[in-house]
């Protein structure tokens, strides 16, 4: 504490003594003796914790929680349910996140969150929980929008420029993994630019951005932001600790003014075949890492590789696995993600050979069909 501090302290002291003792022919020496200790030790409190030391290093870089603090009102944890064949009843089948764009209510997240869904709830980080409406999807992309109804005015994140984005530079990932609402993780972006083609995520014209952050089941549709809190991209999948992909948020500001433009001509979608998996194309490179990380991942350097199986879909119910490598359907060779979208497209019955640690199985899988 500095001269100019402990001076002020004082003062502080000698004025309450002053009005304190004035009252001593009222009391005991020992009772006033308790309570001028008791005023004293509140006011050193009061007064050190009003001050903030400039050389603090917490305050200092803390910078992670002041973007925190900005953002997480606006992100949303997303709840899906699917009605029971058996009992007709709903059941919550999985969870995400989203990040709210606009004062009424429009939500963006990722496609495979809300696809195949008969109700999605949206809860906001005050507790408040409303139904939401599918608004639009772009599955190729795996964008999506939806909508909330409301009479409040929302926070909302602005979208930033990814295309700005620089190697090295520091990133925060927030979302809902396991449902717990607004949990947060940081990292590096690793590279603004790793290729469809090279990931095989069925969207070969765009770049998507590679992070460290750690992004786990729930983060999905999440959003990744700047040191700035701006949107720079949308949490999209983790194929393994260390290495996450993210929607570029310059794609995402070209998806909401294409649905705006649909949306106004009144045009509407048709139905599309679903197979309930999240999946990569199988690399050289990708299968290296895979193998040093993972002492039972197979002798296998091409394929699809399944990052995820979405519970209760046609993949779950057919016995698809994470961490399968499909190598052919219907005797077609599979190279790649993209070739089992293709696939998919053709036939509704997949007779799909997968490479499960070493051993080759067959599974039948029966694909459904959806509005998306």
């Amino acid at each position: 504490m500095d001269h100019s501090s402990f001076q002020i302290l004082c003062d502080s002291w000698f004025y309450t003594c002053v009005c304190v003792c004035a009252c001593v022919c009222e009391m005991g020496l020992e009772e006033m003796g308790r309570q001028l200790r008791t005023m004293i030790f509140w006011l050193t409190f009061d007064f050190l914790a009003g001050q903030k030391d400039p050389n603090s290093l917490r305050l200092k870089y803390n910078f992670i929680a002041d973007v925190v603090d900005k953002i997480a009102p606006a992100v949303v944890h997303i709840e899906l349910f699917r009605r029971s064949p058996f009992s007709n009843r709903e059941m919550s089948v999985a969870s995400g996140s989203g990040f709210i764009v606009s004062e009424d209510g429009l939500i963006v997240t990722n496609a495979h969150v809300v696809t195949n869904k008969h109700r999605v709830k949206v809860e906001l980080r005050n507790g408040a929980t409303y139904n939401a409406k599918i608004k639009d999807i772009d599955e190729k992309a795996d964008i999506a929008l939806i909508k909330i109804d409301t009479p409040d005015k929302l926070p909302v994140l602005l979208l930033g420029h990814s295309i700005d984005l620089r190697p090295g530079e520091f990133v925060v990932a927030i979302g809902s993994p396991f449902s717990l609402q607004n949990t947060v993780t940081t990292g590096i972006v690793s590279t603004t630019q790793r290729g469809g083609k090279e990931l095989g995520l069925r969207n070969s014209d765009m770049d998507y951005i590679q992070t460290d952050a750690i992004i786990n089941y729930g983060n999905s549709g999440g959003p990744l932001v700047n040191l700035d809190g701006e949107v720079v991209g949308i949490n999209t999948l983790k194929v393994t600790a260390g290495i996450s992909f993210a929607i570029p948020s310059d794609k995402i500001r070209q998806f909401l003014a294409e649905s705006y433009d649909r949306q106004s001509k009144g045009i509407t979608s048709v139905k599309k075949r679903y197979l309930g998996v999240r999946m990569i194309t199988l690399s050289f490179s990708l299968a290296k890492e895979l193998r040093d990380r993972h002492k039972d991942f197979p002798d296998i350097n091409a394929g699809a590789y399944i990052i995820e199986v979405l519970p209760r879909t046609p993949a779950a119910a057919g016995g698809l696995r994470d961490n399968d490598v499909i190598i052919s359907i219907n005797n077609q060779l599979v190279t790649s993600a993209s070739d089992v979208s293709e696939a998919i497209k053709k036939d509704s019955s997949l007779s799909i050979l997968v490479r499960r640690k070493n051993e080759d199985l067959r599974i039948n899988v029966v694909t459904e069909e959806i509005e998306p």
